[in-house]
């Protein structure tokens, strides 16, 4: 554990995960613009943040002192340490975390952030694993997630529901074609930044989605191609069945037949849809085990853990190195 209270400066690139993140018991300083742009909304928004959680003025940052600084996008770690950061801040310990796999090349994009004194925080191992990370030391941090306690899986709509931003414009890659033909199929329902593209019912609050999906009989993951979502993981959290693809990380979060299905072959997961609409009685023992899962391996109390762990692996030695982060 960390043996004092850090000043940490990031970015507000993913609400919930930063939600999350701030659970770590440090005082974290989130950049903002005038009229809140992405990627500088700083401690805005309806998440209940905590008193650790300070807005900080890009005007102000150049006066400021951090012990760390972790980097969340590339253009902010390209452009803003130079353009926003102040010079003493070029030196101070670093960090960057990536949330998605690579997405010119699946195998061969050297990741930018290149520090052979700092550390590259992946969310899954198989970014890890997909991404070329070059000289800079990595760590996987798997999610980790607070879900209201008396939000539980009921799943009395006989549907299934899909969370994705902004599908239509992501297309394949999030699965957009997959979710318009199953839907002639079986009933699905689709939230998420502009899901109305799609037919779908549009943004839902973050604070409101685990009770908004909990009425679903099943949650339904089409990604092809991506990191594993916050949403996913909350609702296994409260008990709900999960479908999906057997690709990247969800293949070794889901047990077909005991915390959902998973499979690449559309016509399997259309017949596991069906089966749940069928039998609530199956969705429920699916969901329990999700649940299960999920309190075993994302349980908030490991991620506040890790990156704790990992926090004073790097600003208390001044940096990281692969040898103080074995240490």
């Amino acid at each position: 554990m960390p043996r004092r209270t850090l000043r940490i400066l990031t970015w507000h690139v993913h609400g919930n995960y930063l939600y999350y993140l701030t659970q770590v018991p440090h005082e974290w300083y989130v950049l903002s613009k005038p009229n809140r742009p992405p990627g500088y909304a700083g401690r805005t928004g309806e998440l209940p943040w905590g008193e650790n959680v300070h807005d900080m003025p890009v005007d102000e940052v150049a006066s400021q002192e951090f012990d760390c600084i972790l980097y969340q996008s590339q253009s902010h770690y390209l452009e803003d340490r130079s353009s926003i950061l102040g010079e003493r801040h070029q030196h101070v310990p670093r960090i960057f975390l990536e949330h998605d796999p690579p997405q010119r090349h699946p195998t061969d994009t050297r990741h930018p952030f290149q520090d052979a004194h700092a550390l590259l925080v992946h969310v899954t191992q198989y970014n890890q694993l997909m991404w070329d990370n070059g000289v800079t030391p990595t760590r996987v941090i798997e999610h980790g997630v607070l879900v209201p306690p008396e939000v539980t899986w009921s799943g009395e709509l006989e549907r299934g529901i899909v969370v994705v931003n902004n599908m239509q414009r992501r297309g394949r890659r999030l699965g957009a074609d997959l979710f318009r033909a199953l839907r002639e199929r079986v009933p699905l329902d689709l939230i998420g930044m502009e899901a109305e593209a799609e037919g779908g019912f549009g943004e839902v609050r973050n604070v409101d989605v685990p009770a908004y999906i909990a009425r679903y009989r099943f949650f339904f993951h089409p990604c092809r191609y991506t990191s594993l979502g916050l949403a996913l993981v909350e609702a296994m959290s409260i008990g709900m069945p999960i479908v999906g693809l057997s690709t990247t990380e969800l293949a070794t979060v889901i047990r077909p037949g005991h915390n959902g299905f998973i499979s690449n072959d559309p016509a399997e997961l259309e017949e596991a849809m069906r089966e749940l609409l069928r039998d609530p009685a199956r969705a429920m023992l699916w969901g329990e085990a999700a649940r299960e899962t999920a309190r075993l391996r994302f349980g908030i109390a490991r991620f506040v853990r890790d990156w704790n762990e990992t926090l004073r692996s790097v600003c208390e030695n001044g940096g990281a190195t692969r040898e103080t982060l074995a240490a």
